[in-house]
């Protein structure tokens, strides 16, 4: 396989505010995004790359900015976004052609992020409309893992994982309603940021489950996440979803002062069959105990049972309502797994519903409980990975497999850290997340930062 153009040249945010310290230009960095996607089309990572007109134009806006003693803290760092968060003057699809349209005005994360400086390169291939963990749900092509070409890279933000992974761009922007912000992440071994629900607006991206949707990042590092979250972060008045920030205590510097970390039980971590994955678990485990983890054994069920919730209960009608009138209007522009899993949603009643709030705010509780016990819970961010054949083949089974460590978290109202672990004998990356409640994100994260150095 050709070399990517991340072995040639670092697309980290710290490199490439040392390549402009060095006198570089927006423009030099444009033609090196163009170099790096143009050199991995079998990616199918984009659906819409932004035309070079648009992108050049782009550039000498920001040098006029910088020109004018602007503050621009993202000057010059291309990023992608998912195809499902409108970005203005190109195509949003949500992977869907008969659903695309061309937005008038960008999402609000978006926006923040070129008011930044940053040039977004375009729009990211997805799991149709958002729905699968997989990558393989597009009418644009599958995504790999760019590791293995026979695995599947993770969704649904497929394309954001890809690109980052393959240094085509410095960061990405998806979406997680399930775990599609850090299941990319974990086979492709970078960074994904899942945001606490309601910490960054979804004013501008196509729902899914509005009621716990966020806007997710890919980045290669911790800190950079971090610095990133912190950018797009921010009550927002237009969003219905937007929440006011809970007060949390000032954070002090990453140190090396003891914690305690929740960890499953050994004879509970579930590989679907890849008994090497928990191996990989464990060696993570022991690596947090090194950098001064107390590991504390949790009661996975709770998780594990409101993730099943996602599917297998009401929110599934959520996911049916968001897409009308268009799934009525045209029932026959879905992918035929996506129809399956939409379509559910005639099996559930009303009173399903608050059966289901219900039962709901019960785990909230007992994982409530857990949190109070430790400092942020650790678990692998997928089971395992599997090829793209075999979920071709078996396409609802494998893919709800792949989110059993992942699918809760929204629904228990956690924020999550997505970091690389270790490598698999088959070449694809293996990652664990970092779970903690609602607001704790910038906790996590230097957690996260200090098992990353340790790697």
């Amino acid at each position: 396989m050709e070399a990517s153009l991340s072995e040639q040249f670092d697309m980290s945010l710290g490199s490439l505010r040392q390549f402009y310290k060095n006198g570089a230009t927006a423009h030099d960095v444009i033609d090196r995004v163009k170099q790096a996607v143009a050199s991995r089309p079998a990616d199918n990572a984009w659906i819409h790359v932004a035309e070079d007109q648009r992108l050049r134009e782009t550039a000498e806006r920001l040098e006029q900015r910088k020109n004018a003693g602007e503050e621009l803290p993202l000057y010059g760092i291309p990023f992608g976004v998912k195809d499902n968060i409108d970005v203005a003057g190109m195509p949003t699809t949500a992977a869907c052609p008969e659903y695309s349209y061309v937005a008038k005005t960008s999402a609000e994360s978006v926006e923040r992020l070129q008011q930044a400086g940053a040039i977004c390169v375009g729009k990211t291939n997805l799991d149709q409309f958002a729905t699968g963990l997989n990558g393989t749900r597009s009418p644009y092509g599958p995504c790999s893992s760019v590791a293995n070409p026979l695995f599947i890279s993770g969704g649904s933000s497929s394309g954001s994982g890809v690109a980052v992974a393959a240094g085509h761009v410095t960061f990405a922007l998806g979406t997680d309603t399930g775990g599609s912000g850090r299941i990319p992440a974990g086979f492709n071994g970078i960074v994904g940021i899942k945001p606490t629900v309601g910490r960054v607006s979804v004013r501008g991206l196509v729902p899914n489950c509005p009621s716990i949707d966020c806007v997710s990042i890919f980045c290669t590092t911790v800190p950079e996440g971090a610095e990133l979250l912190c950018a797009i972060d921010g009550f927002d008045a237009a969003d219905p979803y937007s929440r006011h920030a809970a007060p949390m205590p000032a954070l002090a510097a990453v140190s090396s002062a003891p914690f305690r970390f929740g960890r499953l039980r050994p004879e509970h971590v579930e590989t679907f069959g890849m008994n090497e994955c928990a191996s990989l678990y464990e060696a993570a485990c022991e690596r947090l105990v090194a950098i001064g983890g107390q590991p504390v054994e949790i009661d996975f069920a709770p998780f594990a049972e409101a993730g099943h919730m996602l599917f297998n209960g009401p929110w599934i009608a959520e996911r049916r309502a968001s897409l009308e009138p268009f799934a009525t209007d045209h029932p026959n522009a879905f992918l035929d797994v996506i129809s399956q899993v939409i379509n559910a949603a005639e099996r559930y009643k009303g009173i399903d519903v608050f059966r289901g709030f219900r039962r709901l705010q019960q785990l909230r509780r007992q994982v409530e409980m857990t949190f109070a016990e430790i400092d942020a819970l650790v678990v692998p961010t997928a089971p395992r990975p599997f090829t793209i054949e075999a979920m071709m083949e078996n396409a609802v089974e494998l893919n709800n497999q792949v989110g059993y460590y992942s699918y809760g978290a929204n629904l228990l109202d956690l924020c999550g850290v997505a970091v690389p672990n270790a490598i698999l004998s088959c070449g694809v990356p293996m990652g664990v997340t970092f779970l903690g409640p609602a607001w704790h994100d910038l906790k996590l994260c230097q957690l996260a930062e200090r098992f990353e150095g340790a790697a």
